[in-house]
């Protein structure tokens, strides 16, 4: 009894393990929720900054190329402060981000707050499938790291947010 609670091959810590690693997979969300929130959004910063079409899909664009940065410090950090940690240090990044673009006064500003969020979406694209694959059982490990990809998550969730904002087009008075 004792040798299967040090090795971890109790039926409560294999769920444990798949949860933790379905939990760990939302954090791709956070780059679903950018993109979603950033299109509909796209008309009212437009509108209110007085920006040209350049500019906005240079904002829109832009986020890719700051994750870029926030993907190549992400190995270091997790190797300094451990995967768990730098999963929590990617959201409080993006939240930071998200909370800099909902307080911008101009468009540098709210291209500061894109560069924080971008920041936080690479490290979070980065290290949320590393620590699932470390955390899940071995039997659903490929399952786990692979289905964001493969299992069209992307695609449901940002379907839901354009739907939103059509939804709100019509709520607009």
């Amino acid at each position: 009894m004792r040798d299967s609670l040090t090795k971890g091959n109790l039926p409560i810590q294999k769920n444990w393990k798949f949860v933790n690693a379905v939990v760990t997979m939302n954090d791709y969300a956070v780059i679903v929720t950018d993109i979603g929130v950033m299109s509909g959004a796209a008309i009212y910063i437009k509108r209110d900054l007085k920006i040209t079409d350049v500019q906005i899909e240079i904002l829109m664009g832009i986020i890719n190329l700051y994750s870029l940065i926030g993907s190549c410090l992400a190995g270091r950090t997790s190797d300094w402060i451990g995967r768990r940690y730098t999963i929590v240090f990617a959201g409080t990044i993006f939240f930071a981000g998200a909370i800099l673009m909902g307080f911008s006064p101009n468009y540098a500003f709210l291209m500061f707050g894109r560069f924080v969020a971008g920041i936080g979406i690479g490290y979070a694209l980065m290290i949320a499938p590393v620590y699932t694959a470390e955390v899940s059982p071995a039997s659903t490990r490929g399952f786990l790291t692979s289905f964001p990809e493969v299992g069209h998550l992307y695609l449901l969730n940002q379907n839901l947010f354009f739907f939103f904002n059509f939804l709100y087009l019509f709520t607009e008075t």
